[in-house]
């Protein structure tokens, strides 16, 4: 009897000096898993996945379990869908979501129920902006990044007018509004902007405006299958050799194959990009190649991947005591993140500060060409925190 209590009392002190080493961290995953973003949320979580094998299948000590919601990409779903996770399932940390209506209805529910959430995507300004928070954090980007950092390429290539095309959505319209910011600022203009509602891809109307109109550039933003399908039309329309088509990177990001020609020699600008070269990229790429042949490893992979390092990040903190909230966020948020995509810190909205690439299709990579801007910070307009 001495003997069995003797080791009893041993597990305990050794779980306690462990502070809660038997725990589970449960993990939330609200991705799009159908529909015209459904390979980007099953990179999203391949991404996260792999990170977490690497550490031996567990962060900072902690076994993870997970949860799915498929989130549709429907905004009117969306507190359902995360109370799904918050409130059926107990969530600690939800990891959502692609796209940027559906996480403008999960980051109210985070914060409504103080929820800790890493937005592996979308990059709903407000969401780093007035609706800031101390638990909402992002492994991604702004929408106004991407658009911004374009703006100064276009107005360095000597373009003197552009159209700006995109849904009619929040990450269109804050992808758009970036570029015509930097454009205008270095003396361009951007005479139209046009949209058509999300997820519609009956381009050819919108083709013919911009052929009527003739401006020097056109940039857009349009990603998953409707990028595929933009960039065929804007091709087969006879525009790609006339107007050069500039973009945010998600037009070719996780779509080059079945973009096919239409694609080639095309011109993004992005936080990550193929061919960076480097020892930590070369290593998730092969890593991930290995464990997914099915997906590229591209942006969408990275983020997740990242997602998963924040996330540990603030773990490590508090030696995987989830319930230690502040100091977990506290620590993701001064946290400098070993990305494939290059070293990034976060603001103290929660938004990377990261280097903007720019890239060139070529074949099936979407190759680095430089550094638009480096380390680029989002202006967070409006947040208080």
């Amino acid at each position: 009897m001495k003997k069995v209590l003797t080791r009893t009392a041993l597990a305990t002190v050794l779980a306690f000096s462990a502070g809660t080493a038997f725990a589970t961290v449960k993990v939330g995953f609200m991705l799009p898993y159908s529909g015209t973003y459904a390979k980007l949320g099953e990179a999203i979580e391949n991404g996260f996945k792999l990170y977490v094998q690497e550490q031996g299948g567990k962060l900072a000590g902690q076994e993870v379990q997970y949860f799915k919601v498929d989130d549709e990409s429907n905004p009117s779903k969306g507190p359902e869908n995360a109370n799904r996770l918050i409130k059926r399932d107990q969530v600690d940390i939800l990891i959502g979501t692609v796209h940027s209506g559906v996480a403008m209805a999960l980051a109210k529910a985070a914060n409504d129920s103080d929820t800790t959430l890493i937005i592996p995507n979308a990059g709903a300004d407000a969401i780093t902006g007035p609706l800031c928070s101390k638990n909402v954090f992002r492994s991604s980007f702004s929408n106004w990044q991407p658009g911004y950092a374009m703006g100064s390429v276009a107005a360095e290539q000597g373009h003197k007018t552009a159209v700006t095309i995109s849904w009619n959505y929040a990450a269109g319209k804050e992808s758009t509004d970036g570029f015509k910011e930097s454009f205008e600022k270095a003396g361009g203009k951007v005479v139209k902007h046009l949209t058509l509602p999300f997820p519609n891809v009956e381009f050819q109307p919108l083709l013919t405006e911009i052929a009527s109109i003739k401006p020097d550039a056109v940039y857009t933003f349009f990603a998953g299958g409707g990028a595929v399908k933009f960039t065929q039309d804007y091709a087969a329309a006879g525009l790609k050799d006339s107007i050069p088509l500039l973009a945010a990177g998600f037009l070719t990001d996780g779509t080059l194959e079945a973009q096919g020609a239409s694609a080639q020699g095309l011109l993004t600008t992005l936080h990550y990009a193929d061919g960076l070269d480097t020892p930590r990229d070369n290593a998730f790429r092969e890593n991930y190649k290995k464990n997914f042949p099915q997906l590229p490893p591209d942006v969408y992979a990275v983020q997740g991947y990242d997602a998963a390092q924040m996330l540990d990040a603030g773990l490590k903190a508090v030696n995987g005591d989830v319930s230690k909230k502040d100091a977990m966020r506290e620590a993701i948020r001064n946290a400098r993140i070993d990305s494939p995509r290059g070293e990034f810190t976060l603001s103290k909205a929660g938004n990377p500060v990261q280097d903007m690439y720019l890239r060139k299709v070529e074949g099936d990579v979407n190759k680095v060409v430089k550094v638009a801007v480096e380390k680029l910070a989002d202006p967070a307009r409006g947040c208080k925190l």
